[in-house]
This record gives C-alpha cells, structure tokens and sequence, in this order.
C-alpha cells in the first residue's frame, strides 16, 4: 500500500513540476518577447508589411500567417471582428510564416498583390479557396491562380512581380524574424509586444482588450 501511495504521489509531483515549469517558461517567453519590442520593433513590424487599420493607433497585432494554414484562415474573421469592436484603435501587421511545403509560393503571390493594393482581396480569395488548392494542409500552389482571377489583379504582372528579388527578401526576412521571435506554429499572434499566453480566441480577445483599456 505504501508504495502504491508513493507511485501515486510521484505522478502528481511531476504533473504539479510539469505545469509549473510551462507556466514559467510561458512568462519567460512573454516577458522576452515584451522586452524585445520595447527595444526595437523591427523584429515584429516591418514597413514593407501588409498591415491594416488606424496607422495611429495605439494597439498593434502582429499576425504570422501561412496561407495553407486552416486555423488562420478560421481566425481571419474572428481579427476583423476584434478591429471592428476597438475602431480606429488596432493596427495589424501581417508577416508571412510559410510552414507548410509550397505556402512559401503561395506567399510571394500575396505580397505581389500586396505591390498592386490587392492584399486583403487576395487573401480572402485564397482562403476562401484553402481546401481546393490545399487539401489536407498539402499546398499546390498551382492551383491558387485558379481562384484569384476576380480579385482584379493584372495577373501577368503578378508572376513576373512575385519572382522578384526584393520579395524573396521580404520572405525571407519574415521567416528569419519569426525563428528569432520563436514562432512554431500558425497563427501567431503579438499584442504590443505580448504573445499569447495560450492559444485560443479568448485568450487574443483578452489581450487585445487589456492592451487597449491600456492605452487609452
């Protein structure tokens, strides 16, 4: 009976060390993270990035994406919901985190739309079309072009522009940024500086809310 206690006791200490030690190593990665944009931004916002919202204002998430990536695209509404509840107030960055084998062409798609404007149109459209051109999270990044063709692009520009030097760069700067924010998986998110403590929509919901109950 004793040792049946002691087995008992042993799961529970290193189930109680094991939380802990996540619970520490979270605040650890939060309060480095928060540091670091304190710093210097760059790392999270670069001027080159897809952003929207008040250039003013006082709150800034920064979102690593990858395009084949399904939760992003089932977070992209529940982000608009959240600017659209603090108007004027949130600014977001999105930088491209392409995880998946292909998304890293996918990518240089977006951000030769992003040269004509057409960002948030193309994003939506790719989305919308994730399963078709990604099933089961294996991007073919072929068959995007199939679904873009509305958004109004001058697509003849946009694959000469997407095999562009500087948008190899922008790639490579994004992906070189979030290994150095330790970003592992999509979407990540940062709320001024502040990754999420856990992942799930309340938790970015509650950040963002003290962020700008914070600021203003």
């Amino acid at each position: 009976m004793k040792q049946k206690h002691l087995v008992i006791f042993s799961a529970v200490f290193l189930l109680i060390a094991f939380v802990a030690g996540a619970m520490l190593y979270s605040s650890q990665k939060s309060d480095a993270a928060l540091q670091a944009y304190q710093r210097d931004k760059s790392t999270f916002i670069r001027e080159n990035a897809p952003a929207f919202g008040n250039p003013a204002a006082k709150v800034d998430i920064v979102e690593f994406l990858d395009p084949a990536c399904e939760t992003c695209k089932e977070f992209y509404p529940f982000v608009k919901k959240l600017m659209a509840a603090h108007p004027d107030k949130i600014r977001l960055y999105v930088r491209y985190a392409p995880f998946h084998a292909g998304s890293d062409q996918v990518v240089k798609i977006l951000e030769a739309a992003h040269r004509q404007g057409k960002f948030q149109e193309t994003l939506e459209a790719i989305f919308a079309a994730q399963s078709s051109w990604a099933p089961q999270h294996r991007p073919q990044p072929e068959l995007v072009w199939n679904h873009i063709g509305g958004v109004g692009l001058d697509i003849r520009r946009l694959r000469h522009d997407m095999n562009a030097p500087e948008i190899e760069k922008i790639v490579q700067q994004d992906i070189a940024d979030a290994k150095k924010l330790n970003v592992k998986a999509t979407p990540e998110f940062f709320v001024n500086g502040k990754p999420l403590p856990s992942f799930g929509y309340d938790q970015l919901k509650n950040l963002v809310e003290e962020a700008v109950a914070t600021a203003y």
